[in-house]
C-alpha cells in the first residue's frame, strides 16, 4: 500500500456560537478523517483551558503558538508524530500589526514521517480586508525563513492556514509562483487548484450563516481564503496531490462546525 499523508487546515472560530455543539461536530469529524497533520487557527489556550485537547485528546501531539492574544487566542499544530524541531516567525511587519489583536506569528514544525522529513508551516497573516500590504510582507517574511530552513535539504514543505486572501491577491500569487515579492520568488502548488480545477472551493461564504452570527461579514462576496500548499522543486510539487476536499462544509442538526470551511488533502510520494 502506498504511504500517504492526510493533512488538514481549519479556523475553528474560538468558542463562538454554540461551542458545545460545534465541539462534538469537530471532534467526530476529525475522528472520522484521521488526519496526520492539522493546522488550526483561532484556538483558545491558557489558564488550564486547551481547546485543542478537547477535540483531539491525547492521541496526537499538539504544538501551540507561543504568542497569543490576552484572551489566549492563537494557532496550533496537531500531529501524529512528535516534532524534531520548531521555529516561530514574527509577522509583526508594520506598525498596523497589533499583537493585542493578532498574534503575528507563523509556526514551522519539522516531523519525520513515512514520506520523509516534512516541514509543516502554519501561516496566519492579518485578517483585515485592507491589509494586503501586510499580508504581502508577511508572506515574504515567512517564505524567506522557510527557504533557509529547507535550504538544500531533501525535505518536503507543506504550507497550511487561513490566509485571509483570495487566490488572485498578490500574497497568494506570490506563494503560488505567479509573481515575485521583495526580491524573492518561490512556488507552492495549491492543492485545491490542482485537484479541483475550475471549482470555487469557497471556505468563507454565506453558505455558512455563522459568518454573520457575531460579526457582519455578509458585505463581502464568497471567498476561498483557507489553503493547503506543497512546496515545489524545479519541476513541481515534491509530493503528489492525490485529492483535495472541503472540510466541515455540511451542517449537523443545523449547526456548522465553524464559521470557516476547512480544507483536507491526501499527499503521497511522486
Amino acid at each position: 500500500m502506498t504511504e500517504r499523508l492526510r493533512v488538514a487546515t481549519l479556523n475553528i472560530w474560538c468558542r463562538h456560537g454554540d461551542w458545545p455543539a460545534r465541539r462534538e461536530i469537530l471532534r467526530e469529524g476529525f475522528r472520522a478523517l484521521r488526519p496526520d497533520l492539522v493546522a488550526l487557527q483561532e484556538t483558545v489556550v491558557g489558564d488550564g483551558d486547551d481547546q485543542v485537547a478537547e477535540l483531539f485528546g491525547d492521541e496526537y501531539h499538539v504544538i501551540h503558538q507561543g504568542r497569543r492574544t490576552p484572551e489566549g487566542v492563537g494557532c496550533s499544530i496537531v500531529s501524529r508524530w512528535e516534532p524534531v524541531r520548531m521555529d516561530e516567525i514574527d509577522l509583526c511587519v508594520t506598525e498596523r500589526v497589533d499583537p493585542e489583536d493578532f498574534p503575528g506569528r507563523s509556526t514551522v514544525a519539522e516531523f519525520d514521517t513515512p514520506l520523509g522529513p516534512v516541514l509543516f508551516v502554519q501561516h496566519k497573516p492579518d485578517w483585515q480586508v485592507d491589509r494586503e500590504r501586510e499580508r504581502e510582507l508577511q508572506a515574504v517574511t515567512a517564505a524567506a525563513k522557510v527557504e533557509k530552513l529547507a535550504a538544500d535539504r531533501d525535505v518536503h514543505v507543506i504550507l497550511a492556514g487561513d490566509f485571509d486572501a483570495r487566490p488572485e491577491t498578490a500574497s497568494v500569487r506570490f506563494w503560488t509562483g505567479r509573481q515575485s515579492l521583495g526580491d524573492l520568488s518561490i512556488n507552492y502548488q495549491d492543492v485545491w487548484e490542482f485537484a479541483r480545477p475550475g471549482e470555487s472551493g469557497h471556505t468563507f461564504t454565506l453558505e455558512n450563516p455563522q459568518i454573520v452570527a457575531e460579526a457582519d461579514w455578509g458585505r463581502i462576496p464568497p471567498r476561498r481564503i483557507d489553503y493547503l500548499m506543497v512546496r515545489c522543486d524545479e519541476r513541481g510539487p515534491t509530493l503528489r496531490i492525490r485529492s483535495a476536499d472541503r472540510l466541515f462544509d455540511t451542517p449537523v442538526d443545523g449547526v456548522f462546525g465553524s464559521d470557516h470551511f476547512g480544507v483536507t488533502a491526501e499527499l503521497e510520494l511522486p
